[in-house]
């Protein structure tokens, strides 16, 4: 027997005895909590490996794990993280890096893997995604508005008497990602899964163009009217005024409460776009600590966690959409999944580096005023926004 073989069997035989592992979770939803002490008393069960479940506040979750890890104090695991986290805790050092660990890939989104990949390394295992999307209301719009002709059909036979056509807040930065993805727009170049924060396509042609559409939408196609906020838009969806809403899963508990008989969609490619709509992802996942003294355990427990039947499990205790492809073709018949999984499977990952905090304020800034009345100065306020987002990167 080779070496590395010896070594890889001795590694494997010392987490045979009883390990004792810490899992922190920041769950406070009672369906999701007993998902999560479900899953450890099972793994107890399976393995004989102990878990110990411990609630940290979300809040309070990562200044706590990254001061305490380096002390051996800190958690052999935490479930979950937002992936927009992962930049921080992979720099300070304290997550380890999963690829070694990990030999197939093939049933976890792309999207998602990508969101737990920092500097080209992946740093943890996803186990939810979410995304904006297209929600129609059946009754309203009986055909699925799959092209841009077709919403713009729809919608202006939906405006007028009380109704609305289409409704979204278009002054807010991550809801208008996927617009500016496909014209050809994005935050910091993605150069094989390391993010250039030196390249900023927030001022190119692209984004200016995205920012023209989403002004056109409300002064050229009179579809969005100046004050409407994400909450007023679902509660006329809700209500049945609304015939076409731009959001994502989190609203959806509301609107199967009202009864409405809806459809979700792929926002449709908008005009003049050189490639296909690309929203925002959020993914959420399995972090082990670079510091546990049981490492190979705290692996097997986060490798269970994201397997396809947990996902299926999460799925039923929160209504989730899974990042393992088997578990998703196992609810395609849930329209929330599928709707939304096709949403994450052509979406972007929200930027996972420490620097997308110094995007934030002026992008939105640049965004609100984009649509505050017609025909603005796009460039002008896209270039603004980027020298500012350059002197906070630089601070």
């Amino acid at each position: 027997m080779n070496r590395a073989l010896t070594v890889l069997s001795l590694a494997l035989l010392g987490s045979a005895h009883a390990a004792t592992l810490t899992l922190w979770t920041s769950f406070e939803a009672a369906g999701e909590l007993a998902w999560i002490k479900a899953q450890a008393a099972a793994f107890e069960k399976a393995t004989g490996h102990k878990v110990n479940v411990v609630s940290v506040p979300f809040a309070q979750t990562q200044d706590k794990f990254i001061q305490s890890a380096p002390k051996g104090q800190g958690p052999d695991l935490i479930a979950t993280e937002p992936h927009d986290r992962l930049g921080r805790y992979a720099a300070s050092g304290v997550i380890e890096p999963m690829d070694k660990y990990i030999t197939s890939k093939a049933d976890l989104d792309k999207t998602a893997l990508s969101a737990f990949t920092y500097q080209g390394k992946l740093f943890g295992l996803p186990l939810n995604a979410e995304a904006v999307a297209l929600v129609y209301n059946r009754a309203l719009v009986p055909q699925a508005p799959t092209t841009w002709d077709a919403f713009l059909r729809a919608a202006k036979a939906n405006t007028g008497n009380g109704r609305f056509g289409y409704l979204s807040d278009i002054a807010e930065p991550y809801k208008s990602y996927g617009f500016v993805s496909a014209y050809g727009g994005y935050v910091f170049r993605n150069n094989g899964g390391t993010l250039d924060t030196k390249d900023i396509g927030l001022d190119n042609a692209g984004t200016a163009k995205a920012l023209g559409f989403l002004n056109d939408l409300r002064y050229k196609y009179g579809l969005v009217a100046e004050g409407v906020s994400q909450d007023a838009a679902k509660s006329a969806f809700v209500d049945g005024r609304l015939a076409m809403f731009y959001t994502g899963p989190w609203d959806m508990g509301d609107i199967k409460k009202a009864g409405i008989d809806y459809g979700i969609l792929p926002f449709p490619t908008p005009p003049g776009a050189t490639g296909k709509w690309s929203p925002f992802v959020g993914v959420r996942g399995i972090l082990v600590s670079a510091y546990s003294k049981n490492k190979t355990v705290a692996v097997q427990m986060a490798r269970q966690l994201t397997s396809s039947a947990s996902q299926l499990s999460f799925n039923q205790a929160n209504g989730s959409i899974p990042t393992s492809l088997s578990a998703r073709a196992k609810l395609r018949a849930d329209p929330v999944v599928a709707g939304f999984g096709r949403a994450v499977a052509l979406g972007t990952p929200m930027p996972n580096i420490p620097q997308m905090g110094a995007v934030w304020g002026p992008w939105a800034a640049a965004t609100a005023q984009g649509v505050q009345k017609a025909n603005q100065p796009y460039s002008d306020l896209l270039k603004k926004a980027v020298t500012e987002i350059e002197s906070n990167i630089n601070k």
